[in-house]
């Protein structure tokens, strides 16, 4: 049985999921902040604030929830390494469609119980997050790039595609 549907953890799952959409909701606005006075540090500080999300909800069973958010993270990390301009606004396009999965999912953790997203197109999303990991596949992500066992991992394109196929993608 998933922690999703385990009536016991019914109330932990709902601590997690408001802590959660506060966070949505800091993230969201980091964004809006980012459009109004673009600054790279923006995107680093956004990356670095859905990673605490992702952790936490990768404990409770909400793994899809938990790949969206770790493609947020290493999309706006990347980011916050590029100057180019155009891409970043795509960045902060896809960055908003993150997020509003992310709200999507979890506000369906708690009515349904399962990780389900309403009003995004996931196929559309997927090529855009495809795209952008061609064009970040020479930065190096060495301040976040650890592994479970503590040593260096190359964040590269290739964990994007392992990302998104666990996705279903």
């Amino acid at each position: 049985m998933s922690m999703l549907t385990d009536p016991e953890m019914k109330e932990v799952i709902i601590d997690i999921c408001d802590e959660s959409s506060a966070i949505y909701d800091q993230i969201e606005a980091m964004l809006e902040e980012y459009e109004d006075e673009p600054c790279r540090k923006k995107l680093e500080n956004f990356s670095q604030t859905i990673d605490r999300v992702m952790d936490a909800v990768k404990s409770i069973d909400a793994h899809k929830s938990g790949l969206y958010c770790e493609l947020g993270k290493i999309i706006s990390y990347k980011a916050s390494q590029c100057e180019e301009k155009q891409l970043l606004d795509i960045v902060v396009a896809v960055l908003f469609d993150t997020v509003d999965i992310l709200k999507s999912m979890n506000k369906n953790i708690i009515i349904a119980k399962e990780e389900k997203v309403y009003g995004v197109n996931l196929e559309a999303f997927s090529t855009r997050i495809q795209w952008l990991a061609q064009r970040f596949q020479n930065i190096k992500m060495s301040s976040i790039s650890v592994s479970d066992d503590g040593g260096s991992v190359d964040m590269n394109e290739k964990s994007i595609d392992d990302i998104l196929k666990g996705l279903g993608l």
